[in-house]
């Protein structure tokens, strides 16, 4: 099996074992309301997040409304999210921006989304992927250490990890690569002791770097 059929392996049996991450779960919400909602979840917990999420649209209802919140009834909203006070700059400003700039509506592409205040390019890539459908693989810090554990790349940073899965991944397969890999550095493979040993994909794993498995 050379390493593009592998990698096809790999995903194919990753989307088997897994949920939605929290992204894919807000699928049916407007563009507007999974781009904040990404620009939360960054450096948070997907089940922490996704509630709080929620419950901000409850109350505010579309980027206009947002844009003119208090800041600090904001806050109250996301405190139990990490670094609630810069996200909530961020969210106000990123809906005044496109209320302002964009015409009150989300855009679809890298360069005018990481414009937006907390938007870098996985954010960006997230939103692209789950808010309107575009292939793309956004690259955390899951994604990027996976990818360089199974051997499918050999990269310092999430940028390079993008640029060589982009090459190696089938495109169709683009759009799950995120999920799937997420839900697996969430449950299986930490960054410290993987659980090797209760891994459905260890037979195609080298396991590059590891130091201790269980």
């Amino acid at each position: 099996m050379d390493k593009n059929e592998r990698i096809k392996k790999i995903i194919s049996i990753l989307k088997k074992n897994y949920g939605n991450t929290m992204l894919a779960s807000l699928s049916e919400l407007d563009s507007w309301k999974i781009l904040i909602a990404t620009i939360l979840s960054a450096r948070s917990k997907d089940e922490q997040t996704e509630p709080i999420a929620r419950e901000l649209f409850k109350r505010y209802k579309n980027a206009k409304q947002l844009a003119a919140a208090p800041i600090k009834d904001v806050e109250k909203i996301i405190k139990k999210i990490g670094f609630y006070h810069q996200k909530a700059k961020y969210i106000i400003e990123t809906s005044k921006m496109v209320i302002s700039e964009f015409d009150g509506k989300v855009p679809d592409d890298y360069e005018r989304l990481m414009r937006c205040p907390g938007v870098g390019r996985k954010v960006a890539g997230c939103v692209l992927v789950y808010a309107f459908g575009i292939a793309a693989i956004p690259v955390d810090t899951h994604v990027h250490r996976i990818s360089n554990r199974l051997g499918w790349v050999k990269t310092k940073d999430p940028e390079k990890t993008e640029v060589e899965l982009l090459k190696l991944v089938p495109k169709k397969q683009w759009f799950l690569v995120n999920d799937v890999l997420v839900n697996h550095g969430k449950t299986i493979c930490a960054p410290i002791s993987p659980f090797c040993s209760r891994c459905t994909i260890s037979k195609y794993c080298p396991r590059i770097g590891v130091e201790k498995k269980r």
